[in-house]
């Protein structure tokens, strides 16, 4: 593939909600722009952007795919994103790296929850939106009620470039608003017709709003509509032009992706109108803000917007230059940690196949392999001019679960190949929890965590199996008590003796406070600490269900020793039976931790989060409204009613809703709770 300079390069992500159509759309696209053969399907597992074994088992895409087509001269590296939630990193990603946003909604089922996040993000990025209704195939498809839809959704600058002409009741052709012309189809080969509607009225009305949307972008296109001017080809071009880039015009084309009709006019139209790279802005050395150009003789500056671990490969970084050529064997630089590396060979990717690159100039983009240290999100510069460009939005896990391992001993190979999934993927977090000795897995959702765990398995060999993650509970005592530990040993030669009279009582501090007040030299001082080292000992393991002491103070008043057989170890046993002694008798509890919630939801599902997170024993502490026309919910809610809560949250807000957790304190667990986990530490014992 030839060399193509900035102004040439259309970057364009495929987004939307699952099951509509985006990877069949881009096969067309790569068959019509000449770069496949033919034209491969997701059911049969022959598409290119669905390439990794996890997709073609689950007949789903799992993480973006970069698969660039040269059309009408113009080089489109077309990347095909997930449209399932669980895998929203690939979207991200996908969003990042693009000038303009493919919107795949369906013509037979309309706007999804999906399309509509995939707006908000190409939005935030101030990339150029399309919406493609595909599916134009299916007997029940409906492009104007699709199309309706889009509307009464995004406003007035929604505009109609190709509408379908629907003649006997079926689609007949396809009419293209820029040229004026209708076009039937027999799979991909397109010819001219005369457009014969069964609706003319609608049908001229239709090009009644394109011709207004584009006469409101220019004032002299605006001059000569309002003349009664017929606009040409280049008035509707440069209009279009303007209004894509700028959002005040927002393209709805009707295709089909399967059959491959209409999408040679959206080829044209990514190639001719949508935008080439832009102007970028960084961070420079002084924390100040720099404007990058894409010119292919400027400073090095690039992101790493993907990354791939293979455990044969190693890592495989996907990079947009948004300043300067980036060539083999040239030395990078990453902002971020300060250091410098070599670049290996470059290659551009189409799906999962490779092809060497000599370099990869400003605004296109291709991969390098073996970069140990970069990865997602990374800017590669150069240490004469170091910056740092915007990181990529990733979403943040917010469902868990424990990792098990199938076969004992595998908790070392479980973690090294989770931290490297973690590595290309970071919406995935992999943890040790000190307290509950499990391996936490945390993503965006159940589909999330077992596409891990299968590519655990086929990556790196190792079996898992996933269970709902233990709970940090906590134990304390509500009543002051005394109590005396006394430990006697005679065996032959020196025997063991210790005897301790120790106060507890409830405090605020979650270590042990530890005070004497022993009068008359009843224990020696130099046994004091032993005393302290027992307790602490004792207070690892509560006395209802096992889980650690905290709140406690101890205050050792009085004892006695043996001036023989007295020990250090002798006062540490005397100190545990003191514990043993006293703690059962001071009401000890148990404490659960508490998380604050944030849950931001459309107002439509408000009442039912509420509702649920009520049936969770939260508290909801207030509402406040969003500037995105959302609702946010702050409550509090025990951390362990709080693991079904991403599917719930999901199911009730359609997907739209988001939420996020910071652990706030202990509170009581209440007592039929509590006899619960006591029954289950007893079991599990």
């Amino acid at each position: 593939m030839k060399v193509y300079s900035s102004k040439d390069i259309k970057n364009v992500a495929v987004c939307g909600h699952s099951d509509k159509g985006k990877t069949t759309l881009t096969e067309a696209m790569l068959y019509i722009g000449g770069a496949t053969e033919r034209i491969g399907t997701v059911l049969d597992g022959t598409t290119v952007t669905d390439f990794d074994a996890e997709e073609k088992k689950r007949k789903i895409s799992v993480t973006d795919a970069v698969a660039p087509v040269e059309y009408g001269g113009k080089k489109i590296n077309i990347i095909d994103t997930p449209g399932l939630f669980d895998f929203a990193e690939g979207a991200a990603e996908g969003v990042h790296a693009a000038e303009t946003a493919l919107i795949v909604v369906s013509a037979r089922s309309g706007l999804a929850v999906g399309a509509e996040k995939a707006f908000k993000a190409a939005s935030k990025r101030s990339a150029a939106k399309i919406f493609v209704a595909t599916k134009m195939d299916h007997e029940r498809a409906d492009f104007y009620k699709c199309l309706n839809g889009i509307v009464a959704k995004f406003g007035t600058s929604v505009c109609p470039i190709v509408v379908p002409v629907v003649s006997g009741g079926k689609v007949s052709a396809y009419y293209n608003m820029i040229d004026n012309k209708a076009y039937a189809y027999d799979g991909t080969k397109a010819t001219e017709v005369e457009p014969n509607p069964d609706d003319a009225a609608r049908f001229e009305a239709v090009k009644s709003v394109f011709a207004e949307a584009v006469a409101g972008t220019d004032d002299e296109i605006m001059e000569k509509y309002f003349e009664g001017e017929e606009l040409t080809v280049d008035d509707k071009i440069k209009g279009l032009t303007i209004g894509v880039k700028d959002g005040s015009v927002i393209p709805v084309f009707a295709v089909s992706g399967l059959t491959g009709s209409g999408v040679n006019l959206l080829l044209d139209f990514i190639a001719k109108i949508c935008p080439s790279p832009g102007e970028v802005y960084g961070i420079d050395s002084n924390d100040e803000p720099v404007s990058l150009t894409p010119d292919e003789n400027g400073p090095l500056a690039a992101t790493c917007f993907k990354t791939v671990a293979d455990p044969f490969i190693g890592k495989l970084n996907f990079f947009k230059v948004a300043s300067g050529t980036m060539k083999s064997g040239m030395t990078v630089y990453n902002p971020d940690l300060g250091k410098e590396e070599k670049l290996g060979k470059l290659v551009t990717m189409r799906g999962a196949k490779q092809e060497d690159a000599d370099c990869i100039p400003a605004g296109d983009i291709g991969a390098v392999a073996k970069l140990n240290n970069f990865s997602t999100g990374s800017t590669l510069c150069t240490s004469s001019f170091v910056v740092t460009l915007d990181k990529i939005a990733s979403p943040k896990p917010c469902y868990s679960m424990a990792v098990k391992p199938s076969k004992k001993g595998d908790e070392e190979k479980i973690s090294a190949g989770l931290i490297k999934l973690c590595e290309e993927d970071p919406s995935l977090k992999f943890e040790t929890n000190n307290e509950t000795h499990q391996q936490i897995l945390s993503g965006l959702g159940e589909q999330h965590l077992d596409v891990a765990i299968s590519k655990l398995k086929a990556k790196y060999g190792v079996d898992a199996i996933l269970e709902t993650p233990k709970v940090a509970y906590r134990e304390t005592i509500t009543k002051k008590v005394s109590a005396q530990g006394r430990h006697k040993k005679q065996s032959g030669g020196h025997g063991q003796f210790g005897d301790v009279f120790i106060e507890f009582e409830p405090c605020s501090s979650e270590e042990l406070v530890f005070e004497e007040r022993v009068v008359g030299g009843a224990v020696p001082k130099n046994f004091f600490p032993a005393v302290e080292k027992g307790l602490k000992d004792c207070m690892l393991k509560g006395v209802l269900a096992g889980y650690p002491m905290v709140n406690v103070k101890a205050t050792l008043f009085d004892g006695s020793y043996h001036p023989v057989d007295s020990s250090e170890m002798s006062f540490k046993m005397a100190a545990a039976l003191a514990y043993k002694n006293g703690i059962p008798q001071a009401m000890p509890v148990i404490l659960e931790p508490i998380v604050t919630l944030k849950a931001v939801c459309n107002d439509d599902a408000m009442g039912d989060i509420i509702g649920d997170i009520n049936k969770r024993r939260g508290r909801v502490l207030g509402m406040n409204p969003t500037n995105d026309s959302m609702q946010e919910i702050l409550a509090e809610v025990p951390q362990g009613e709080m693991t079904t809560f991403a599917t719930a949250m999901r199911q009730i807000t359609q997907g739209r809703g988001s939420f996020e957790t910071e652990f706030a304190r202990y509170e009581r667990v209440p007592e039929h709770i509590s006899q619960k986990i006591i029954e289950e530490a007893e079991n599990e014992e």
